[in-house]
């Protein structure tokens, strides 16, 4: 009995798209996280992550073990990303609105055209610590690996750390207070400009996570290979919710199973016209998001 559930057609399908949508949600979650630190999104997100994934992945060359070089991109992830809101992004902050988001493109070329000169177009492949082989249950395959297990696992505990972070830590309230009211947090002794570079840091230390999962998957690693999980990332963000964490990984996690579903079922290449729908339906019933309350004044 067990062993025909597990190897169903849907529950592989269920299980497959999981996978693929925490690798979504994570890149929805960095959004968030820069969006909730310091109400700005940021568009260079993808290959910001893919530029550090790059860095320390690139140390197994050197005989860097799968772990160290992990640690070595969520580091680079955090100080780069740190870095890039003091250098590039604290200046923007009194101007105009789209400049933060012209200049986040720009960067988002920038970093591609450099990833491809230094390392070039070819996708190398990093030597997982786990298989990629699906579990067996008597002898037929299941929708899970110990690979995409262990990336189901990377996304949730992420989550459980930010959650716990921004809901029931004293530095996760003034993380939110710097992003929504940064004048009256400074009135309160709140030192708002190094909460706005660590929210960004946080961000980009999550964003390296998610390359180096990203990265063991068939596809590689490659100068473009999170630009179609951005945009799947960024529609995941804008239904969950702008300010929702959990609503980042769960709508990551629906709009793979959908996708999933969609490929198995139906035709894969109406996959991503599905995502962009859900994003048109949502927005229009629910602006804010899914996960997002409506914002009150007392007046």
């Amino acid at each position: 009995m067990i062993a025909n559930i597990l190897t169903n057609r849907i529950v592989n399908d269920i299980a497959g798209g999981t996978a693929q949508g925490v690798i979504i949600g994570l890149v929805a979650l960095c959004l968030v996280l820069v969006w909730r630190a310091t109400r700005v999104l940021n568009f260079a997100q993808g290959p910001m992550a893919m530029f550090v994934t790059y860095i320390g992945m690139t140390q197994m060359d050197h005989h860097a073990n799968f772990w160290v070089a992990a640690a070595i991109s969520v580091a680079v992830g955090f100080i780069f990303s740190a870095l890039t809101e003091i250098v590039i992004v604290k200046p923007l902050y009194h101007k105009a609105e789209i400049n933060p988001i012209v200049v986040m493109v720009g960067m988002f070329t920038l970093l591609e055209a450099v990833a491809s000169a230094v390392w070039t177009n070819i996708p190398r492949y990093p030597t997982a610590p786990f298989s990629s082989i699906n579990f067996q249950s008597e002898g037929n395959p299941t929708g899970l690996s110990p690979l995409s297990t262990f990336q189901i696992g990377a996304a949730l505990a992420i989550m459980t750390l930010v959650a716990i972070l921004f809901n029931y830590t004293s530095l996760g309230l003034k993380l939110r207070a710097s992003a929504l009211a940064p004048e009256v947090s400074k009135l309160l002794g709140i030192r708002v400009g190094r909460l706005l570079t660590l929210g960004w840091g946080i961000a980009g230390a999550v964003g390296a996570v998610a390359g180096v999962v990203i990265s063991l998957n068939p596809g590689g690693l490659a100068p473009n290979m999170l630009d179609a999980m951005f945009i799947l990332g960024f529609i995941a963000a804008a239904i969950g919710g702008l300010d929702s964490p959990l609503g980042a990984l769960v709508s990551g996690i629906v709009i793979g199973v959908v996708m999933q579903l969609i490929n198995d079922y139906w035709n894969s290449n109406y996959a991503d016209m599905v995502a962009v729908v859900l994003l048109v339906v949502v927005l229009m019933l629910r602006p804010q998001g899914i996960f997002t309350k409506n914002s009150t004044r007392r007046v």
